[in-house]
C-alpha cells in the first residue's frame, strides 16, 4: 500500500493554525499600550491630530501620550506613559474645557461616546487613569483565579484565597518595580492636572460618574482654583465604597412600593422585598444536576438592582425581580454561571485595590462592627469587593496621600450632584446628607425612577445633555425636560430562566454535534479507504473543538463547580480527546487501528495543553482547540511519514 506525501497535510493544519491565531491576537490582544517615549520628562505631553468615535459618529480631536512619574513623592521614581484624547469643540466660542472622570474602580477613563452631547462649545478631555491606561496595568490574574476558582466566590472558603490572591498579586508587582503607593486618586488627580496645564487651559470643567466622582471631590480638595464647575453623577462619598445594608434594604423597599401600584408584579406577591428575602433564604442548590452558587446569585442580584432597564445593562432590576418571582432554580442557575463569566474579569483588580484603599478604614469598621445585621442580599457584594473580614485590606500597600482624603471637606467650587431615585450602587441619600452641607455652591438633583449611572445617559438623552451643558455654560441647574421614568417590571425581553435554557441547550447541542461528526466520521471511515479531503479534515475541526469544550463544560456544572469553564482543566480533556480521534478518522490510509488513535488523542492532549497555557480567559479555549489540531496532526504526520519510509524500503528489497 502507497500512502500518500504527508507534506500537504502539514501545509493546510499549519495554516489553519496560523490564522486562527492571528485572529485571536487581533481580538483579544490588541496592543494601544502608551510608551514613555527615549528621553521624556515628566509632566510633558505629546499630540497629533485624530479623530474620536462618539455615538454621533467619529469626531475631530487630538491624540496623545502624558508622562508622568510613578510616584511624585519620590524624586528618584520612574515615568509611565498615559494616553491623552481631546474631543474639539465643533463651535466657538468654546467655553471651558469638560475632562471626564469615568467610574470602577479599575475601569478605563478612555471610553467615553456620549463626549458628542458636551461638545458643542467644549472640548472634552480624557485622560487615561494610572495603572489601568497607562504603560504600567496593575493586573492581577492570582485575583482573577481565586474567583473563578471558587464554589462561590463570597463562599466562606473563597474569602481567604480571594485575600490571599491580593497579596500575592501586590508582592509580585512590588518584585518587578511597581511603586504600588503611587497609584492612589491624589495622583491620578495631578495627572489631570499635568494634562490641563500641558493643554494650555486656565480652568476646567469636571463631568464624573460613580467611583470617579470620588477623583472629581479630591480634585476640588486639592486644586480648587483649577475648577470652574463640577457636575457629579451617581455620587459616591467617602465610606461608601461598601453597600450599606440598611441603604440596600430600604432601596428594595421603594421598589416594592412600586411593585405595590403596579398590577402585574402586585399580583405575584404582596411585598416585594419580603418575597426576595425568601428567595435568597431559600436558594436552591441545584437545578437537577446543575450547580447553584448561592453567593454569587446574591453578588449577581446587587449589581442587577443598579440599573431600572437600562439598554447597556440587560442584567437589570426587572430582570432580576423577575428571577425571584417567577424564576425558579433555573433563573437562580443562570444567574450564577453569569456570575462566574462576567464578575471577576470585571475590573483591574490591582488598580481598583490601590483606589479603594481610600475606604480601606471603612470597610475595616463595617467588618469589625459585625457586618452584614441581617440585610436581605446579605454580606455577599461587600465581600466580592473587599475580601471580607480577611480583606485584601491588609496586604495591599496604602498610599500615604489618602489620609486627607477619608473624610468630606468643604468645597466652593460650583458642584452639581445628580442621583437616580433607585440606585442601589450609590443611593442619592447618600450624597445628601454628607456630601451637599460641605458644598457652600452646590445643587442637587434627584431624577424620578432612573438607577446609576447608565441609567442616566440612556434615558432623555437629550433632557441629560441640557442639564448638563446649562449647567456648564450659565451655572443653573435645569432638569425640567426630565420626566419619571416608570419601572416596567414585565419588560423582560431575555429571563434569566430563557438564558438558562439557551446555556443549556447551546452546550450539549455542541456535544451532540461533536459526537455526531465524530460518528459520521467513523462510518465514513469503515466504508471508504481514503481519508477526508483536506478542507473537510479542516472543518471539522471546529465543531469536534467546540464539542470537546462543551462536554468538560458540563462536567465542571455537575461535578466540579470551583472548575472555570474556560480553564485548561475544563478544555483540554475533551478538546483533545474529540479532535484526536477526529483527526485520526478523518486521516488517510488505515495504519494500525488503536495505536494509531491512541498516539492522534495523545498529541491532541499535549497540543491542546501547551497552547492553551498561553492564554487566559476565553482566549483558551481558542488556543486549546489550535493546540489540539495541531497536536493531533502532527502526530500523525509523523507517523505517516515512518509507515511511509517503511513501506518504501520493503518495496526496494521486494525489488
Amino acid at each position: 500500500m502507497r500512502f500518500p506525501p504527508p507534506r500537504r497535510r502539514v501545509v493546510v493544519f499549519a495554516s489553519i493554525a496560523a490564522v486562527l491565531i492571528v485572529l485571536s491576537t487581533v481580538v483579544f490582544w490588541p496592543d494601544g499600550t502608551p510608551r514613555v517615549p527615549r528621553g521624556a520628562a515628566p509632566d510633558t505631553l505629546t499630540v497629533q491630530p485624530c479623530t474620536f468615535d462618539t455615538e454621533a459618529g467619529a469626531q475631530a480631536a487630538d491624540c496623545g501620550t502624558l508622562v508622568v512619574a510613578e510616584n511624585r513623592a519620590n524624586p528618584a521614581s520612574g515615568l509611565i506613559a498615559l494616553p491623552v484624547v481631546r474631543i474639539r469643540a465643533t463651535a466657538q466660542p468654546a467655553g471651558e474645557p469638560v475632562f471626564r472622570l469615568g467610574g470602577g474602580p479599575g475601569l478605563s477613563n478612555m471610553d467615553f461616546p456620549q463626549a458628542a452631547r458636551l461638545t458643542d462649545h467644549h472640548d472634552v478631555v480624557l485622560v487615561g487613569y494610572r495603572g489601568v491606561d497607562g504603560s504600567r496595568r496593575l493586573d492581577c490574574p492570582e485575583v482573577t483565579d481565586a474567583l473563578q476558582s471558587s464554589g462561590g466566590m463570597t463562599g466562606a472558603d473563597a474569602l481567604p484565597a480571594t485575600s490571599k490572591a491580593f497579596g500575592k498579586c501586590a508582592n509580585r508587582l512590588q518584585r518587578s518595580g511597581v511603586d504600588l503607593t503611587g497609584y492612589s486618586a491624589a495622583q491620578r488627580v495631578d495627572d489631570m492636572e499635568s494634562a490641563r496645564k500641558a493643554l494650555g487651559y486656565q480652568r476646567i470643567d469636571l463631568v464624573s460618574s460613580s467611583a470617579g466622582t470620588r477623583t472629581a471631590m479630591v480634585y476640588g480638595w486639592r486644586h480648587p482654583d483649577s475648577l470652574l464647575r463640577s457636575a457629579m453623577i451617581s455620587v459616591n462619598p467617602p465610606g461608601h465604597l461598601l453597600w450599606n445594608p440598611r441603604t440596600t434594604d430600604a432601596q428594595f423597599g421603594q421598589y416594592a412600593d412600586l411593585c405595590r401600584a403596579d398590577a402585574a408584579c402586585a399580583a405575584k406577591t404582596p411585598d416585594l422585598a419580603a418575597s426576595i428575602r425568601d428567595g435568597v433564604a431559600t436558594m436552591p442548590s441545584r437545578w437537577g444536576p446543575l450547580a447553584i452558587k448561592d453567593t454569587n446569585v446574591r453578588v449577581l442580584s446587587q449589581y442587577a438592582m443598579h440599573y431600572n432597564g437600562s439598554a447597556s445593562a440587560p442584567n437589570n432590576a426587572p430582570a432580576a425581580i423577575d428571577a425571584y418571582l417567577d424564576g425558579g432554580p433555573s433563573a437562580k442557575w443562570a444567574m450564577s454561571v453569569l456570575a462566574d463569566l462576567a464578575l471577576p474579569t470585571s475590573t483591574v483588580w490591582g488598580e481598583f485595590a490601590s483606589f479603594s484603599m481610600l475606604d480601606a478604614p471603612d470597610a475595616k469598621r463595617y467588618y469589625a462592627d459585625g457586618g452584614d445585621p441581617g440585610s436581605i442580599l446579605g454580606n455577599a457584594s461587600t465581600d466580592f469587593l473587599w475580601g471580607g473580614p480577611s480583606g485584601f485590606y491588609n496586604a495591599w500597600p496604602d498610599s500615604p496621600e489618602n489620609a486627607a482624603y477619608r473624610t468630606v471637606r468643604p468645597s466652593a467650587v460650583e458642584t452639581l450632584l445628580i442621583g437616580g431615585e433607585l440606585d442601589f450602587s450609590t443611593p442619592p441619600v447618600n450624597a445628601t446628607k454628607e456630601l451637599l452641607p460641605s458644598l457652600s455652591r452646590g445643587h442637587q438633583v434627584v431624577l424620578p425612577g432612573l438607577g446609576h449611572t447608565d441609567d442616566f445617559w440612556g434615558h432623555r438623552p437629550e433632557a441629560g445633555k441640557h442639564l448638563l451643558t446649562t449647567f456648564f455654560d450659565t451655572g443653573r441647574v435645569d432638569s425640567s425636560q426630565f420626566d419619571r421614568r416608570p419601572v416596567d417590571f414585565a419588560a423582560v425581553p431575555l429571563s434569566m430562566s430563557a438564558i438558562a435554557g439557551l446555556l443549556v441547550g447551546v452546550t450539549t447541542g455542541g456535544v451532540l454535534l461533536g459526537l455526531l461528526v465524530l460518528g459520521l466520521l467513523a462510518r465514513r471511515r469503515r466504508t471508504a479507504e481514503r481519508g477526508a479531503r483536506w478542507w473537510v479534515r479542516a472543518l471539522i475541526v471546529l465543531p469536534l473543538g467546540l464539542g470537546g469544550w462543551f462536554l468538560g463544560v458540563l462536567y465542571a456544572w455537575t461535578l466540579a463547580p470551583s472548575w472555570f469553564i474556560a480553564g485548561p482543566t475544563v478544555v483540554v480533556p475533551g478538546t483533545g480527546l474529540l479532535i484526536g480521534l477526529g483527526a485520526y478518522l478523518a486521516a488517510p490510509g488505515s495504519g494500525g487501528r488503536l495505536t494509531g488513535a491512541l498516539a492522534a488523542v495523545a498529541g491532541a492532549l499535549a497540543g491542546a495543553w501547551l497552547l492553551s497555557l498561553a492564554g487566559t480567559g476565553f482566549v483558551v479555549p481558542v488556543l486549546g482547540i489550535v493546540g489540539a489540531a495541531l497536536g493531533a496532526n502532527l502526530v500523525l504526520v509523523l507517523r505517516a511519514r515512518r509507515d511511509h519510509r517503511s513501506v518504501t524500503a520493503v518495496d526496494r528489497v521486494a525489488a
